[in-house]
């Protein structure tokens, strides 16, 4: 295998979610409590790339942090209730990495059980670790926490491990961890957003194919 253990982000990277579940969550929430803030999907996903999602509904939307306790709650019980499909091509990528005896790793900001609940409606190999949101703050992405913790538990070096993640944090992350980092740019088409991975990722990949050819060219 090319890498013992392959790190994914989750959502916009594995399956298919802000388009049907974040974005939804959020316009709805919106529409609720603060009809004057409207964006679109594209916006809502530049702006999870950078500042990040906690700086976009903290300083760009002004949610107060009472706000932000009630809206995390609401995201929390809409994606609990929904499933995303995964991308096609992840399955086949995942159950060879854990056929030859590698790790698969979550590292995301959703939280670990709505993870685990789009893994079992794909049929995906469970993961062998979830780092989620219920992480404490300064361990969440783009703390580099996650791969240290894996490092120590399963004896890996920073050469054994590839992060792969469509949004900055996930990048930011491998950087400061000092392990390969591929970008997912299959689902959206964000021209500001894969310029900057161009610039500073290791790999970037345009379809999930792409990604699965650079694994299988040992």
């Amino acid at each position: 295998m090319k890498y013992k253990c392959l790190i994914f982000d989750h959502d916009d990277t594995t399956v298919n979610s802000t388009a049907t579940i974040h974005y939804p969550s959020f316009a709805e929430y919106m529409k609720k409590f603060h009809p004057e803030i409207q964006y679109s999907l594209e916006d809502y996903v530049r702006y999870n790339f950078h500042p990040g999602v906690m700086a976009f509904f903290s300083e760009i939307c002004g949610l107060n942090d009472e706000e932000l306790k009630t809206e995390e709650l609401y995201w929390y019980e809409y994606a609990r209730n929904h499933c995303a499909d995964a991308f096609p091509g992840i399955k086949e990528i995942m159950e060879r990495q854990k056929a030859e005896g590698g790790i698969i790793a979550v590292v995301s900001h959703s939280y670990a059980d709505n993870i685990l609940k789009d893994y079992r409606h794909n049929n995906l190999p469970e993961p062998d670790m979830i780092f989620g949101w219920e992480q404490p703050l300064d361990e969440r992405k783009p703390s580099p926490v996650p791969v240290y913790k894996l490092m120590e538990k399963y004896g890996l070096e920073k050469k054994d491990i590839l992060m792969i993640d469509d949004l900055k944090p996930g990048l930011d992350m491998a950087k400061a961890a000092g392990i390969d980092f591929a970008a997912a740019c299959w689902c959206f088409d964000i021209p500001e957003n894969e310029k900057h991975m161009r610039e500073n990722a290791d790999f970037v990949f345009k379809s999930v194919g792409e990604f699965r050819d650079f694994l299988l060219n040992d």
